[in-house]
């Protein structure tokens, strides 16, 4: 009777996947198709290798990306420290192989591991710490980090750092930019499912009420510290995870780039990605990266050509200017980043010709 009830009231769902079944259509299931088609088959079929260098690098930035939104943009914990924790899995990854003599596969999630347990260490000032002072934490283990990366010569090898051998699959090598492009965009596309799965789950729930109100969720019965720890270890993974993938593909790691500034990077690409959302992380590194990649062409023209080469050395350190300016323009004119563009773009071709 009760069931009769509800039909005749209205066309209700009775499981998850027919809720989900309302938001997804055939114009998103085609575009989702028809994307990775073009991402796995035709991009590299038609790509140089300096571009299949950017876009192997946007790869493995995205995961870490999609690690520190998880963090950041989901839970609402600050972390300067993700730059150190790729670090951390790059190494880690590179001490597995080279001394211990582990396969790709296997070092790959065990970086990932090793990693979140790092991370998870220093997610422990959470519990009394917030906001300003969270973030002074995560950047003094950010410092810590790098400290360890350079003096302890015995592990990474010091400022030398350590040459990866040649990767391989199943007895494949991986020795160039189009094998790797195999490895890294899959690994990216399951990342991020798994991602906006785990999101979707009452863990993915329970970091958003963290994130809205700590102290409301603690009152709903949610063990805050548990999950900051939690959301700390699983950002973390994804850090370690894109840093194994990062010394695989450079072959050599040393501790120059998991600095400070590489954690600012990562924050800017999910701002102006957008918080809070997996797509926007991709957006977002997708962004910075091709931002320096102009800024950097922009810089060497200048410098090297014309009358105007006096001008090249005075614009080299405008850099980090045009990043914070990027970040300050995206807040004020879109605190929603890319992501959102995205979402009324794809929404207006749905509904075209008719628009709002």
């Amino acid at each position: 009777m009760r069931k009769l009830h509800f039909h005749l009231c209205g066309n209700f769902k009775e499981s998850y996947e027919e809720e989900l079944a309302i938001f997804e259509t055939d114009f998103g299931r085609f575009w989702l198709m028809a994307g990775v088609f073009i991402l796995l088959v035709i991009v590299p079929l038609t790509s140089s290798s300096y571009t299949l260098y950017l876009l192997n690098t946007i790869g493995i930035y995205a995961i870490a990306a999609i690690g520190l939104n998880l963090l950041i943009g989901y839970t609402g914990q600050i972390s300067m420290g993700h730059a150190a924790f790729f670090g951390v899995g790059a190494y880690t990854a590179a001490v597995l192989t080279t001394r211990l003599g582990l396969p790709l596969l296997v070092a790959l999630p065990l970086s990932g591991v090793f990693t979140a347990i790092v991370g998870m260490i220093f997610g422990i000032p959470s519990l009394r710490l917030k906001h300003l002072y969270l973030t002074i934490a995560t950047l003094a283990g950010q410092f810590i980090i790098e400290y360890i990366l350079v003096q302890w010569d015995g592990v990474t090898g010091g400022a030398e750092g350590i040459a990866v051998s040649n990767a391989s699959i199943f007895g494949i090598k991986l020795d160039s930019d189009l094998s790797f492009y195999f490895l890294i965009f899959i690994s990216l596309i399951v990342m991020a499912w798994v991602m906006v799965n785990l999101i979707r789950t009452r863990f993915g729930r329970a970091f958003v009420a963290i994130r809205d109100n700590d102290r409301a969720a603690e009152g709903m019965g949610i063990p805050i510290f548990k999950y900051k720890l939690l959301a700390f270890g699983i950002s973390s993974f994804y850090a370690g995870f894109a840093g194994a993938l990062f010394a695989f593909y450079m072959m050599t790691i040393t501790p120059e780039p998991f600095n400070m500034w590489l954690s600012i990077e990562f924050i800017a690409m999910i701002i102006i990605g957008g918080l809070g959302s997996v797509s926007g992380a991709i957006f977002g590194t997708v962004f910075i990266v091709m931002l320096g990649e102009v800024l950097s062409m922009a810089t060497e023209f200048l410098m090297n050509y014309g009358p105007v080469a006096d001008i090249g050395v005075n614009v080299a350190p405008l850099r980090e200017f045009v990043f914070g300016l990027s970040i300050v323009l995206f807040i004020i004119f879109e605190p929603k980043g890319l992501a959102e563009v995205w979402r009324i773009t794809r929404s207006s071709f749905r509904l075209w010709p008719f628009s709002y």
